[in-house]
């Protein structure tokens, strides 16, 4: 009898777990062009610690208000890694990347993020998907591949190279960030990094600042408000949210859709190409994002 019950609220659960994991791949699609937005006008390390502090200070203005208690030091290790990922090697290799190539060719590669999350889902949670769902998830990672291949001549290798450490260490931080979020809380695990992040982060601004901000255009601005507040903590309250609810593996596959997204406002802010290539892969990818969650119930 107790077995059927939590069988039942875990089903029950799958719902509002894609329901808040799809809120957090909207708010992540304008990270990419928000970013190269950003970078245009500033230098990549500057967006990268700029980003970090105001999300960080704001993330600690939180916890001090709702007198959140401090994390186990049994979590430090994992809020590290999250830290390492999510605050500081995902936003850093992506800016690095996107000074060679443009948003909408990085945001091709985002559609590789699910697979590695599953890795480290397997990895780091135990969670063990069904055979057809990895059936699904490496097929959709395929197909990000094969573009990336035949777009290799025209694209950077190093930008290229950059855009995959940056998603190795992106779905580090996701999969030991959703399996702290089951006990910690999801917000409370992105403000905790965040918080952890400070005594270096801020630092690090008053040694990357550019020589002359009056110069940095107000898209420039806006670019890094947007990254600093959506993609850097706001975001991250859904993700990992539905992450926990719904299972790593399952609910991460919603991030095949952010490069649908982040192509139309790469298109629409940034005037930036979207040839028919991309649009046919990002229609596959999302054929296989819907498989998979068929099958892996």
């Amino acid at each position: 009898m107790i077995t059927t019950t939590t069988g039942s609220l875990a089903t029950n659960k799958i719902p509002s777990g894609w329901l808040n994991g799809f809120i957090g791949v909207l708010i992540f699609s304008g990270s990419m062009p928000a970013t190269k937005i950003a970078v245009m006008g500033m230098s990549p390390f500057f967006v990268t610690v700029a980003r970090a502090a105001i999300a960080g200070l704001l993330a600690l203005t939180v916890l001090l208000v709702l007198k959140e208690k401090r994390p186990a030091r049994s979590s430090l290790g994992s809020l590290v890694i999250v830290a390492f990922g999510a605050v500081i090697g995902f936003p850093l290799l992506s800016s690095l990347a996107l000074a060679h190539i443009t948003s909408a060719h990085s945001l091709v590669f985002m559609g590789l993020l699910p697979l590695v999350t599953a890795i480290f889902a397997v990895l780091c949670g135990g969670e063990r998907p069904k055979p057809i769902f990895w059936f699904f998830s490496v097929l959709g990672s395929l197909l990000v591949i094969g573009y990336a291949v035949y777009q290799g001549i025209n694209a950077s290798p190093l930008g290229d190279l950059l855009m995959l450490a940056a998603i190795v260490l992106c779905g580090l931080a996701y999969a030991e960030g959703a399996h702290l979020s089951k006990t910690l809380g999801g917000w409370q695990v992105i403000s905790w990094a965040l918080v952890i992040s400070l005594p270096l982060m801020l630092p690090l601004i008053f040694v990357f600042t550019p020589v002359s901000l009056q110069a940095i255009s107000v898209d420039s601005w806006l670019g890094l408000a947007y990254i600093s507040l959506f993609s850097m903590f706001i975001g991250f309250i859904f993700w990992y949210k539905g992450l926990a609810q719904g299972g790593i593996a399952t609910v991460g596959q919603l991030q095949l859709l952010q490069p649908f997204f982040g192509l139309a406002l790469a298109a629409t802010l940034l005037h930036e190409e979207v040839s028919l290539n991309m649009l046919a892969v990002t229609v596959g990818i999302i054929i296989c994002v819907a498989c998979s969650k068929k099958f892996a119930k």
